[in-house]
């Protein structure tokens, strides 16, 4: 039922669950709204449920009261929305400097000389289609004001190099497939392009009916959760709004959602093809459309649906993210679209310099034992703790084992587990109520664990480039972290990658595994170690 209220009411469209009743009249007070439901928006204010949009604001909130509360606060701050041109500020650097662009481009450009000698100090490598160089500070692009004040209130002080080089490039339209380490900012990178994109074309297209302009892919819900936690940050105050499209969740509010008028879809693939399958959802203005883990999302299982909602589109920019590229990635991407520019930061398809190694021989029936006596040291105890393993299952019990055996608190999380309990256990782990928490792939992926320093894998994974994501876990935005490694025979199909692996980044290697037949070429044993003479 579609109600508009004028003289700065706010205009909403109510639906009413299976167990609220449908009330025509507008909620008065905070304290006569509910609880919001999981994946339904919450209000700005107080976080009951956010049943209408402000028209001053475009936030959600939950009643008149909250709705007065918030044009008071703006009225005060007086943070609204400029329509003209940013303020530059300065991007202060001892050995680079800017030449103002004059406002033509929206960025402040480095010489052609300079570009390249930043590119090559910060190890960023860029190839195919031109792209412009490298920011030195977000507030030298052509971002509304308001997102570069909350880009500084979420905590981002100056771009991560992989932020200096994808946002100016993103901006510019580019088609790019980008690779990073993990938790080197890569999220931020296509969310700021997409934030200022639709909040400049909001401007420029004032309307009352609002399609979906932006789409971002995900191969869990848990990561959908988050980079749509922090695509709301960066889009506080600003035409921009946010629909949630997982499994889990009931469809009828992701639907209803999405019919309010967003900006922006964050999703899994199968739940948005059981979405289009079912309902007439617009979504020939989408402008850019992001894959989050690339890798993961056209090699498990994910391409074909990847590609059919990609064919529902009319010929968006695309932005291609992961922490693992392969050539085959790069020419399933060619497919999808011409002239793709790759940008790397590091080298590619390996892990981050920040997460030492620790990689220890245990042959399998000793493996519990060993990860006992780990949680159980004061010296080798980081909590919290994410311990890697191979099956649901073996999560379950693993984490029973942990809190009965060793008295430290853990839990599971899997893809069995309801999105309910999901939430709640991820709730508790970063809140510090759990500890440790034995999880599946399903935490391997992108999700910024915030406080993990330590993560454990006692079940090696599949692929090497499931393990690098693995372990990069341990560390956010370059902070050190540590992975001890689980090892033993039944791993014999990883021995020359993950021996390769360790090489590279000076991790000392295990002598069972530096001696064992599987491992293509000898190595070194590590640093620290000497070599035992043959006599």
């Amino acid at each position: 039922m579609e109600h508009e209220y004028k003289d700065g009411q706010c205009k909403s469209s109510v639906m009413a669950t299976c167990s609220d009743e449908v009330n025509d009249k507008v909620k008065e007070r905070s304290r006569d709204q509910r609880e919001p439901l999981p994946g339904e928006p919450k209000c700005v204010i107080c976080s009951r449920y956010g049943e209408y949009i402000c028209d001053q604001t475009d936030d959600d909130v939950c009643s008149l009261e909250c709705k007065q509360t918030l044009l008071c606060r703006v009225a005060n701050t007086q943070l609204a929305v400029s329509h003209s041109p940013p303020k530059r500020l300065p991007a202060n650097d001892e050995c680079f400097y800017v030449r103002d662009a004059g406002g033509q481009s929206g960025t402040s450009l480095l010489p052609d000389d300079q570009t390249e000698l930043l590119r090559s100090r910060l190890d960023i490598h860029v190839k195919g289609d031109i792209v412009p160089g490298p920011i030195l500070s977000f507030a030298s692009c052509n971002l509304p004001q308001k997102l570069v004040q909350n880009i500084e209130a979420a905590g981002y002080e100056m771009p991560t190099p992989v932020q200096m080089q994808a946002i100016p490039a993103a901006l510019h339209g580019k088609n790019l497939l980008v690779s990073a380490d993990t938790g080197s900012g890569k999220t931020a990178s296509f969310l700021v392009p997409i934030v200022s994109c639709c909040s400049h074309f909001r401007f420029e297209h004032l309307t009352d009916q609002k399609k979906p302009l932006a789409m971002v892919l995900t191969p869990t819900r848990e990561l959908c959760i988050q980079v749509e936690e922090q695509a709301k940050l960066l889009g506080k105050g600003l035409p921009f709004k946010t629909a949630l499209v997982v499994g889990g969740d009931a469809m009828p509010r992701q639907l209803f959602r999405i019919q309010q008028g967003v900006e922006l879809i964050v999703g899994t693939p199968g739940r948005l093809i059981d979405l289009l399958a079912n309902h007439d959802i617009e979504l020939e203005d989408i402008r850019i459309f992001v894959l989050d883990e690339v890798d993961c999302m056209l090699q498990r299982g994910f391409r074909d649906q990847v590609m059919q909602i990609f064919r529902a589109l009319s010929q968006p920019q695309v932005l291609l993210y992961s922490a693992t590229i392969s050539q085959d990635i790069e020419k399933m991407v060619s497919s999808m679209s011409k002239d793709v520019a790759v940008i790397s930061v590091g080298k590619p398809n390996r892990p981050n310099k920040a997460v030492k190694q620790l990689p220890i021989w245990v042959e399998s029936k000793q493996k519990k034992q060993k990860l006992f006596d780990i949680l159980m040291s004061k010296q080798h105890f980081m909590p919290p703790v994410v311990v890697y393993v191979a099956s649901r299952l073996g999560a379950d019990l693993l984490s029973n084992a942990i809190t009965v055996t060793t008295g430290v608190k853990a839990s599971s999380i899997h893809g069995e587990k309801s999105m309910k309990e999901r939430r709640d256990i991820m709730k508790s782990f970063l809140m510090g109520d759990v500890p440790v928490i034995v999880a599946t792939g399903v935490l391997g992926r992108g999700l910024d664990l915030l406080g993990v320093r330590q993560v454990i894998v006692f079940d090696m994974p599949n692929s090497i480039n499931e393990y690098v994501h693995q372990i990069g876990r341990a560390s956010r935005l370059g902070e050190e972290g540590t992975a001890i490694v689980f090892v033993c025979q039944e791993n014999k199909n990883l021995f020359p990658e993950l021996v390769e692996i360790l090489r590279s980044s000076g991790a000392a290697i295990p002598r069972e595994l530096v001696r064992t037949r599987y491992t293509a070429c000898p190595y070194s044993i590590g640093r620290g170690q000497k070599k035992r003479k043959h006599e």
